[in-house]
C-alpha cells in the first residue's frame, strides 16, 4: 500500500475526536507531500534542524507539531511557523518559546510532557515539577503560551497491560491538572499518547493525539 492508502486506512479507523499526526521524520519532502496531497495537514517532527530544512520547501498551510527533545537555543527557528509543541519537559524552555512567541507576535499551544514510561532514556517531567511551574509567579508571567494539554510516551515493550497502565497514569496527571489550574479553560483538552505500536490502546485509555509514522510512511532505517 502507498501513503495515500496508508493514510486513508488509518484516518477511517481513528475516532472523530482523535488528531492524527503524521511523525514524518527522516522521511524526504516527496514523502510528505504525496501526504499532504492526500489531504493530510498535521505533520510532526522531532528534530529541530530537519524540521528547519523541511518547513520552506512545504505548503506553508501545513500544522506542524514538534514532538522532540527541544534545545532551547532552536526555539527561535521554529517559533515563526511550529503550530504545537508538544514536548515541554522543563519550566526554561517554556520561558524559551515564550520569549520568541512574543518576539513573533504568536501564541504558541504547547504539551506538558511527563516521564511515565520504565526508560529512564526518556525525557519528561513528574507531577510535582509540574505542580511547581503552574503554582510559580515565573509562570503567571508567561502571556505567549498557551498550555492545552499533556503528553507522554509508554515503555517500549510487548507486555500491553504495562503500556495501558502508562497511559492510564497520564490520564490521571491530566485529570490533575484540569480540575486544579484550568478548569475554566476549554483548550486544556489534549492528551497525547499512542504512536505506530500501541495508538489502539491509547485511544481506548483517552488519547486525542496519536503519533504515527511507520504505519503511513513505512519503516525507517535511520
Amino acid at each position: 500500500m502507498n501513503i495515500k492508502d496508508n493514510l486513508y486506512k488509518l484516518e477511517k479507523e481513528l475516532p472523530g475526536n482523535v488528531t492524527l499526526v503524521a511523525v514524518s521524520k527522516t522521511k524526504p519532502v516527496e514523502d510528505i507531500l504525496e501526504a499532504y496531497n492526500a489531504g493530510h495537514r498535521v505533520f510532526g517532527e522531532n528534530k529541530a534542524q530537519e524540521l528547519i530544512k523541511k518547513q520552506p520547501e512545504l505548503p506553508e498551510n501545513i500544522r506542524w507539531h514538534f514532538i522532540g527533545h527541544l534545545q532551547t537555543n532552536k526555539v527561535k527557528f521554529i517559533a515563526p511557523f511550529v503550530d504545537m509543541i508538544e514536548s515541554v519537559d522543563r519550566f526554561k524552555l517554556l520561558k524559551e518559546i515564550n520569549k520568541h512567541a512574543n518576539n513573533n507576535n504568536r501564541t504558541i499551544d504547547c504539551l506538558l510532557q511527563f516521564h511515565i514510561a520504565t526508560e529512564e532514556t526518556k525525557f519528561g517531567l513528574d507531577i510535582s515539577e509540574a505542580d511547581d511551574i503552574l503554582n510559580s509567579d515565573d509562570y503567571k508571567e508567561i502571556k505567549n503560551i498557551r498550555i492545552c494539554g499533556v503528553m507522554g510516551m509508554a515503555t517500549f515493550t510487548d507486555d500491553e497491560s504495562v503500556i495501558r497502565n502508562e497511559f492510564k497514569h497520564l490520564k490521571k496527571i491530566f485529570e490533575h491538572l484540569k480540575e486544579m489550574y484550568f478548569s475554566q479553560a476549554d483548550y486544556f483538552k489534549e492528551i497525547s499518547m499512542g504512536m505506530s505500536g500501541d495508538y489502539k490502546i491509547a485511544i481506548e485509555e483517552g488519547s486525542t493525539i496519536v503519533r504515527i509514522g511507520s504505519v503511513i510512511f513505512g519503516e525507517r532505517f535511520v
